[in-house]
């Protein structure tokens, strides 16, 4: 397929797909029409003795002092330089592309007001893979992400430093290298460039990708740590869900039912006396239910705003641009709280299943070892999930609980959705940590359960966790094991799809 910028939607697949290459993405004729209508309004305004912000009057508190034409250019110039003042690490190189892409789509709608040759330089740096570099700290999401936008569109100006490839090169050298000359901005075009919300945008949907992936993970973990418990399969039966019918619940019953396919391993104690099984196991339609809930809260929201214009003012027609405030972050910045409270639980849930794999209960051994005393067995991994589960807890401060004013109380409310993206994926990254050492239990009580086969889901995933992490029969450096668990979870190697 070929996306068409400006016209067609975007969703979580579509932008990804943009993002690596699988899916072709142009302006067509529809899109450039509606770019140089805007733009052609934008320069009668900035002719115009009438006062209208952004185009032809400065910015935030000097909202009301009118700029002649000849200054127009360094004003805009003058806008990027001052608002680069992010600090901290580089955000990765995937999540700047992604900014790239969103802006083109909301900047190709024809609502903004910039050239038609700002946007295809825009998108020529995506097609060199030339990524501009922005740093991870700066922006209060208000006003937009003002920091990282400055810092992504630098480049145009022959400033600020690119990704080439994964080493990072002053955009100058970069731009020469290309056959690429520097650009001058024109009315309004900075405006338009750093109002916006494509960095909280670009870590919802880089989080909302892994979290996708975790989600389905987190029910395999589960499984097989009830397989490995030999625990009961009615918590899941289709009847009991019914009758609380929340979307997440019924699909993650679903599909534990069908983790639990054939299992040999659940018929066998099919009699046995056990009336019924702690929480994190009854209860994970609940639970792993309501993250997902969570998650598709965020996915809608997301999708939205990929498909949103958000910088200001917005050009409406030859004689008005309207200054709101569609840069305001809070739509994006309190669900994605939302989100990294279902990423937590879903580790909370998780650690909560390690321990009592540990607990030497059901015809499991103590800590997972026959050997014991003289041995630790799978005591002390238990001790890293704890310590991520209350990592995770203190990351789930809302910062979209916060405001802090700025631009001398122009914008005395911000959504510190920034925050709220980086740190959704932070906790997601620990997830996947958390979920590898659950992964790494299972598959070592699953062992006691032998001769008995679980499905044929639980099985392909066990003997994937035994090409690289043998059975634990007396202790050794556990360090590798983990490490090469992570490493599964990280590249998605396991099977997590169920028919």
């Amino acid at each position: 397929m070929t996306f068409r910028y400006g016209v067609d939607r975007l969703n979580l697949d579509i932008v990804n797909g943009i993002a690596d290459g699988s899916i072709k993405a142009e302006l067509c004729q529809e899109a450039l029409d509606k770019i140089n209508k805007s733009r052609q309004r934008v320069d009668k305004m900035a002719a115009s003795d009438k006062a209208v912000y952004g185009i032809n009057t400065g910015f935030g508190p000097l909202c009301d002092t009118q700029v002649s034409p000849e200054e127009t250019k360094l004003l805009q110039k003058n806008l990027l330089i001052t608002h680069a003042v992010g600090v901290g690490n580089p955000i990765a190189k995937s999540i700047s592309k992604l900014m790239l892409i969103t802006k083109v789509h909301a900047l190709s709608q024809g609502f903004s007001g910039i050239r038609l040759a700002v946007i295809e330089r825009m998108l020529r740096f995506i097609e060199l893979d030339i990524i501009p570099v922005v740093p991870e700290q700066g922006s209060v999401g208000a006003s937009g992400d003002l920091a990282p936008l400055s810092h992504l569109f630098l480049p145009l100006l022959g400033e600020g430093e690119f990704w080439v490839g994964e080493e990072i090169k002053a955009a100058a050298q970069v731009l020469a290298d290309n056959n690429l000359e520097a650009m001058d901005l024109d009315s309004k075009e900075g405006l338009a460039l750093i109002n916006g919300t494509q960095f909280i945008l670009s870590h919802a949907i880089t989080g909302l990708t892994k979290m996708r992936y975790l989600l389905d993970l987190a029910d395999v973990a589960g499984a097989m740590s009830i397989e490995g418990m030999q625990g009961s399969e009615q918590p899941f039966r289709e009847e009991l869900h019914a009758i609380r019918a929340f979307e997440g619940n019924i699909a993650v019953a679903k599909r534990m039912r069908h983790l639990f396919k054939d299992s040999q391993n659940m018929a066998d104690h099919e009699e046995c006396d056990r009336v019924q099984d702690p929480y994190s196991l009854r209860c994970i339609p609940q639970v792993h239910g309501a993250s997902r809930n969570a998650y598709n809260h965020l996915k809608e929201l997301a999708e939205t705003e990929m498909n949103s214009v958000t910088d200001n003012p917005i050009v409406i027609s030859e004689e008005e641009a309207i200054s709101g405030g569609s840069f305001h972050g809070q739509p994006l910045a309190m669900v994605l709280d939302y989100a990294s409270i279902a990423a937590a639980e879903l580790g909370n849930i998780s650690d909560r299943r390690c321990y009592l794999l540990l607990e030497g209960l059901h015809g499991l051994p103590r800590l997972l070892t026959t050997s014991g005393g003289l041995n630790s067995g799978m005591m002390i991994p238990q001790y890293t999930t704890a310590a991520l589960v209350t990592e995770n807890k203190s990351l789930c401060f809302p910062p979209s609980a916060d405001s802090v004013p700025t631009s001398m109380g122009q914008e005395d409310h911000v959504s510190m959705g920034s925050i709220s993206g980086r740190k959704f994926n932070q906790i997601l990254g620990n997830l996947e940590k958390i979920f590898a050492i659950e992964l790494m239990y299972a598959a070592q009580a699953v062992d006691f359960r032998r001769p008995n086969k679980c499905s044929d889901i639980i099985e392909q995933n066990h003997a994937l966790i035994r090409t690289k992490v043998a059975k634990l029969e007396e202790d050794r450096l556990l360090k590798p094991d983990i490490d090469a668990m992570v490493e599964f979870v990280n590249s998605q190697a396991f099977t997590v799809t169920v028919n």
